[in-house]
């Protein structure tokens, strides 16, 4: 691992990195001064770069969990102050290190901000508006832990995720328990919990910039990082939403990851590296051509579509606990990138549950247990996640699959329906077919007659929750106005819902498209913060906006 990581570096002096350590190490212990460590680096080391320090805590440092938090930034600034280059990565707007800067320095603006009124009563409505903007922040370290972290561990340096991530951690939970103190009144935890959040919130911003992105724009090529920002755009930013769009099949550069008949070759994406791969060992796969399955026959089109489709969210780990796949489903519960492909599992998880990843994977590799259930039982959502040990014909551990899925709907479910009915029906259903056991355990209640009536009040109750308009033919915004409605009548609503404000951003992951088919406006309010008054003017503006340019069209 150790030399793995020197492989993606210029060369390392070892013996000046020895010196580095043992100078650094004597000075934040007080066996040396300040001025006498400046001396010693003078004339034992000269010039470092921040990778070199990234290096020593890599292969010369022991590890500990909370190493990240304890370490003293501005000491290290001190310490090498003249001898070590600072300047940030000479990068473009949209590259993806130039993002984290740019929401740090919001970040540091907002904290200024705090640490201005922290000094004077509180006045909740005043700090309520900072927190909304504060509260947008922790999306960048999502970023971090899923897009950045596996890739620099892919090339040796894992320290980010082993430590730096539990720091993340401390700090977004700082910000929300922040939160929590101020709407409930508790003024003087609350300012406590603000002052722990400046120098924490700034300590980790000066570790991000002094080390972590020097060192990631050292290792990481131009192409990785070109790579990255597409998955960048899918969990989104903090503070802004940049102009470049995420379109499925197309890179943030323009270039397609898509193949037509005249263009590409016969599959793509997944197919295309499985094809890759059995031509490799000698078996021909095109993309027309059917491979023997278990149970049947199926091209590598079908097998990815068939994926892409599914109902639910799977992913794969293998027996080495290397994740090997995900499903790309539009619907997915959480954000996934193809950075996470190759990187084992554990460090795919924060160190506070890594315990329990780590019991799953040993029961069901043991054959202790052969499956773990997880849900989450919220009142709008129920989330299920179940873990199943694949085998082999001879009883072999073979991987873990994961599959999850949004259960709100199923548990829901009242009675039986046997009759073919569409969400967008309004009419008599159409019978379904149905096997002869099925047919002949039907109970009365169920016969066509019956559920006719079940299901016409059923399409009464679904026109009634519709939209509503004003007699001047504009859309009225109430606090029960549902969300998916909106959605529906205007899509481009969904990316000018951050006008409102940015947290609305979240609404175009995956968790955040669930969250979107069942909140309404009320809701909306409530969980992000706005104003309902605020939300209400904002939704009723860019609605009457997109009806004229309906109009005008």
């Amino acid at each position: 691992m150790n030399h793995q990581m020197q492989a993606h570096l210029p060369q390392i002096d070892l013996d000046k990195m020895q010196a580095v350590l043992d100078i650094e190490t004597r000075y934040v212990t007080g066996k040396i001064t300040l001025e006498e460590g400046r001396k010693e680096v003078a004339e034992r080391v000269g010039k470092i770069r921040p990778f070199h320090l990234a290096f020593i805590e890599q292969t010369l440092i022991e590890h500990t969990d909370e190493e990240c938090i304890r370490e003293n930034m501005a000491q290290k600034i001190q310490l090498f102050e003249g001898y070590m280059d600072y300047s940030r990565p000479d990068v473009p707007e949209d590259h993806p290190l130039s993002r984290y800067y740019q929401e740090n320095e919001e970040m540091k603006r907002l904290l200024l901000a705090v640490e201005d009124l922290v000094q004077y009563p509180v006045i909740k409505n005043q700090w309520l508006e900072l927190f909304d903007q504060i509260r947008k922040y922790p999306i960048h370290y999502s970023r971090k832990q899923n897009q950045l972290y596996p890739l620099l561990e892919q090339k040796g340096f894992d320290r980010p995720t082993t430590t730096m991530w539990t720091f993340d951690d401390m700090v977004r939970d700082n910000i929300r328990d922040a939160y929590n103190l101020l709407e409930a009144g508790n003024e003087e935890e609350f300012i406590k919990s603000c002052n722990k959040l400046i120098f924490y919130g700034r300590d980790l911003m000066e570790k991000e910039e002094t080390i972590l992105y020097p060192t990631s724009y050292a290792m990481i090529t131009a192409e990785e990082f070109e790579d990255m920002k597409e998955g960048d755009l899918e969990i989104g930013y903090a503070f802004f939403t940049p102009a470049e769009k995420r379109v499925k099949g197309t890179t943030v550069a323009g270039k397609s990851t898509d193949t037509s008949a005249s263009s590409a070759p016969e599959a793509a994406g997944f197919a295309a590296d499985l094809q890759q791969l059995l031509s490799k060992y000698g078996y021909s796969a095109g993309g027309s051509e059917k491979l023997d399955v278990t149970t049947g026959k199926l091209t590598l089109e079908q097998i990815n579509l068939i994926y892409q489709h599914l109902p639910f969210d799977i992913s794969f780990v293998d027996e080495n606990e290397l994740v090997c796949f995900y499903s790309d489903t539009d619907h997915r519960i959480f954000p996934r990138s193809k950075n996470v492909i190759g990187r084992q599992v554990m460090n795919c998880h924060p160190r506070k549950s890594a315990h329990v990843v780590r019991e799953v994977i040993d029961k069901l590799r043991s054959g202790e247990q052969d499956k773990a259930e997880f849900w989450i039982n919220k009142p709008d959502f129920f989330i299920y996640i179940i873990y199943v040990a694949v085998r082999d014909a001879e009883g072999n551990f073979r991987g873990v699959i994961e599959v999850m899925q949004d259960c709100t709907h199923i548990r829901a479910l009242e009675g039986s329906q046997t009759l073919l009915k569409w969400a967008s029906d309004e009419g008599i259903p159409t019978e379904a077919p149905t096997d002869n056991a099925a047919a002949s355990t039907a109970q009365p209640s169920s016969t066509p007659a019956a559920a006719t009536q079940v299901e016409a009040e059923d399409t009464e109750e679904i026109a009634s929750e519709g939209l509503r308009y004003t007699a001047s033919g504009e859309v009225e915004i109430t606090p029960t106005t549902r969300l998916m409605d909106l959605l529906n009548r205007f899509p481009e609503l969904r990316n000018r819902l951050t006008e409102i404000s940015s947290l609305f951003a979240m609404l175009r992951t995956p968790f955040g498209k669930l969250m979107a088919k069942k909140a309404d406006v009320q809701k909306m309010s409530e969980r992000s913060g706005v104003s309902l008054d605020k939300l209400i003017a904002g939704l009723q503006r860019i609605t009457s906006e997109l009806l004229a340019k309906e109009k005008q069209a």
